[in-house]
């Protein structure tokens, strides 16, 4: 097999892994298991929880001492496992914990994924910026392909999600092993600091005003991602409770339109290499946060008819806001950190984005949707939830635009084929 197909396949099953229950797990939480939007929150921290530290550590074991692509696997192995067990735990304390230790082990692998593949293609001598999206685009298939099957077998609210995500990272994790060597950058050599001891060098980057606003900034945004996978498929899916829409297709598939979301991603990121060398980073990102606003403010207007196409508007727009912040993000880092500490510093990144801010989006949008938008008949005000989480996003563009300083230089790119 050749290496783009290698690392196609090791893209398409990582991100299958999570769409078979990210998007639905709201369902399976509200509809079959009846618990409640604050351990819900609480719940989805562990994403956040386990992001703050282990795409950090298992980075730093990359750079130093394990081989990425085993580390890759063994992880993928063990946050399988723990998936598996999920349909067996019954009340939501419990299910926190055992959330926390699958999202342990897989939070890292998303960075990981991306170390694997830059290391493998620059050892073949390719240019990353044009190979890797398209290698990438069929993580988002995979993410799709879990949703369909997903919903199409009638599992959108059932622990069958979980299974057939256990068995894919089972397959993958022992794939991991046939995959290009990615082995530690860093040697331990001579009398070293702590800091160079245990691989915190990247920590550094925070020294940098450009670097620390672009990871504070990439925090906010990953707030936003959180709660579109926290309450999109929830929002479509509570249409049913309307009689005029209780049989319509879009509420019956409502895993599949939100898909759209992800069928939009397929196109945007073949776009990312031409807006990273025509417009920068900062311009880019720009793009993301608008994109967000949008996502969320079509939501709040939108409904399975006349408004349908609000519906289907936002999902378009969500490959942007999410390709122009997630992947051109990690491609930002590479192009600005030194060989030796790009797995910590892609650990970094994930720590920021879907670890701080996966804590912002779940905490804070469970506690005030309890207290603000639950309705007497324990329904939610869609239209106002909506409505702030755009309100959110345009502070943090506007703020953006001021705060963030650097000068494109379409050079830059350059430093992926070094």
């Amino acid at each position: 097999m050749g290496l783009k197909f290698r690392l196609t396949l090791m893209n398409f099953t990582q991100f299958f892994v999570w769409g078979a229950w990210l998007i639905t797990i709201a369902n399976y939480w509200f509809g079959t298991k009846g618990w409640g939007p604050t351990e819900f929150g609480e719940v989805f921290l562990t994403l956040g929880i386990a992001s703050l530290f282990m795409p950090t550590i298992t980075g730093i074991i990359a750079d130093r001492w394990v081989n990425a692509e085993r580390l890759y696997g063994i992880l993928h192995i063990l946050s399988g496992a723990a998936v598996f067990s999920f349909p067996f735990v019954d009340d939501p304390t419990t299910f926190f914990w055992v959330m926390l230790v699958a999202m342990s082990f897989y939070m890292p692998t998303i960075a990981l994924t991306n170390t694997v593949a830059y290391n493998a293609l620059k050892t073949a001598g390719m240019d990353v910026v044009k190979s890797f999206p398209p290698i990438r685009v069929w993580g988002t298939v995979g993410f799709i392909a879990a949703m369909w099957i997903t919903n199409l077998t009638g599992n959108k609210a059932s622990e069958n999600m979980f299974f057939i995500s256990a068995a894919a990272s089972l397959i993958l994790g022992i794939y991991s092993f046939t995959l290009p060597k990615c082995p530690p950058q860093q040697k331990a050599v001579g009398n070293q600091s702590f800091v160079q001891l245990f691989g915190l060098e990247a920590f550094k980057l925070f020294g940098s005003y450009k670097m620390a606003i672009f990871f504070i900034f990439s925090m906010l945004l990953g707030a936003s991602l959180q709660l579109t996978n926290m309450y999109g498929d929830r929002f479509i899916d509570d249409f049913k409770h309307f009689p005029e829409y209780a049989d319509s297709f879009v509420v019956k598939y409502s895993t599949i339109i939100m898909s759209i979301s992800q069928i939009s991603e397929t196109l945007f990121i073949i776009t990312i290499p031409f807006f990273l060398k025509r417009f920068g980073i900062k311009n880019v990102m720009i793009f993301s946060m608008v994109a967000w606003v949008l996502r969320f403010g079509l939501f709040g207007f939108g409904n399975p008819d006349s408004g349908l196409w609000m519906i289907i508007l936002s999902c378009i727009v969500y490959g942007m806001a999410f390709d122009f912040f997630n992947i051109s993000g990690s491609l930002f880092v590479e192009t600005q950190t030194e060989p030796k500490i790009r797995a910590s510093a892609q650990g970094l990144f994930m720590m920021m984005t879907n670890g701080f801010g996966t804590i912002i989006g779940a905490f804070v949008s469970g506690v005030i949707i309890e207290k603000y938008f639950t309705l007497a008949d324990k329904t939610w005000d869609w239209h106002n939830i909506w409505l702030t989480f755009a309100a959110y996003a345009l502070v943090v563009a506007v703020l953006f635009v001021f705060l963030f300083k650097h000068k494109h230089n379409p050079k830059d790119v350059a430093n992926f084929t070094h």
